[in-house]
């Protein structure tokens, strides 16, 4: 069953964060994620402080976990220390 992770970022340090994308691409990729959607959010009720969100789409919670703990987003997460906030979820598809 798919899972979906969700990435609400605040860049706070706009030119250095295109070294951790340099480095988290390549990662998603190895573990065969899928970039859904980025982007400034549209709320349409409530507020996201986020600047920007990103969903990710990995074959499984199993996938999703490993990809964030692998050692190729340990060192994006590293470059990205910093830079900018995240708050990322894991969701199980349906």
């Amino acid at each position: 069953m798919p899972a979906y992770m969700v990435v609400q970022a605040e860049i706070t340090d706009p030119e250095k964060f295109p070294e951790y994308q340099k480095l988290a691409v390549p990662a998603v990729q190895k573990y065969n994620g899928k970039i859904l959607g980025r982007g400034a959010p549209q709320n349409v009720e409530g507020h996201c402080g986020a600047h920007a969100v990103l969903v990710l789409e990995f074959e499984s919670e199993e996938v999703a976990k490993a990809f964030f703990d692998s050692p190729e987003y340990t060192e994006a997460r590293a470059a990205r220390a910093n830079t900018a906030n995240f708050v990322m979820s894991i969701i199980p598809g349906a």
